[in-house]
């Protein structure tokens, strides 16, 4: 559990998504600061931590979670690794923010919250938009009923396939390959929206899911629906921002 009065946060693969959103973002925030960054290439390490200003680097993963100086680590990795270093942030006493989606299937991610649990460690994951104006302005009006109270919601979120170029770079093309991902790309950016749902809705009552691979394209699903993406339908326990008692 962290003690000082400072966040002193590790991250657990800098790659892209911590370049703009999450890495500075943390030397930013009062009372918190980047301290260690791990990736397995060292010379992308090192320079990570040379243009951020991070004190220290590492390319094995137990270092950075051992690190004395360091109190949460924040997981920035492929779903395919979410659960194993989670699960060693745990057992070292270490709250864990982890990017989304929160594992590649729903056993691992019950084995991530289970362990927080019982280990009694702070576990989030990062729904970042719950906190942006625009969200946070539809969250209001729906607080202070201006529109009333919400009978049917219906989101509508798509994408194209990935490119050949896309498939191409590795960078990219994990997100489409079930073994890293868990699925395609209605996993890798469907969470937002849905979290946004529990968030202005309040609990689930029922999800049920269509997905398959129709294409060929790759081997995660790739089903379209309205030109792209899968098919869920969510019931929630009411049809208003009020959750049930």
């Amino acid at each position: 559990m962290i003690r000082s009065k400072t966040i002193n946060w590790g991250i657990i693969g800098c790659g892209d998504v911590t370049e703009v959103k999450s890495g500075p973002a943390f030397n930013k925030v009062p009372n918190s600061a980047l301290v260690a960054v791990m990736r397995r290439d060292a010379a992308k390490a090192e320079d990570y931590a040379r243009r951020h200003q991070v004190p220290r680097w590492y390319t094995d993963a137990a270092q950075l979670i051992n690190d004395p100086e360091v109190n949460a680590i924040y997981i920035a990795t492929p779903p395919s690794s979410h659960a194993e270093y989670a699960l060693a942030a745990f057992d070292a006493g270490k709250p864990v923010y982890i990017e989304k989606p929160m594992a590649n299937s729903y056993a691992a991610a019950h084995r991530i919250a289970t362990a927080a649990e019982a280990k009694n460690c702070k576990l989030v994951v990062a729904h970042y938009r719950r906190q942006q104006p625009l969200f946070k302005k539809v969250r209001q009006l729906l607080d202070d009923k201006i529109i009333g109270d919400p009978l049917l919601v219906r989101l509508e979120f798509s994408k194209p396939p990935l490119t050949k170029e896309e498939l191409a770079d590795p960078r990219i093309a994990w997100r489409v390959d079930p073994a890293i991902a868990g699925g395609g790309l209605f996993h890798d950016l469907a969470p937002h929206q849905l979290d946004l749902l529990y968030h202005f809705f309040g609990p689930v009552k029922k999800i049920t899911g269509i997905a398959a691979n129709q294409r060929g394209l790759y081997a995660a699903d790739d089903l379209p629906f309205h030109g792209g993406g899968c098919e869920v339908t969510i019931n929630f326990s009411d049809c208003s921002n009020s959750p049930p008692p």
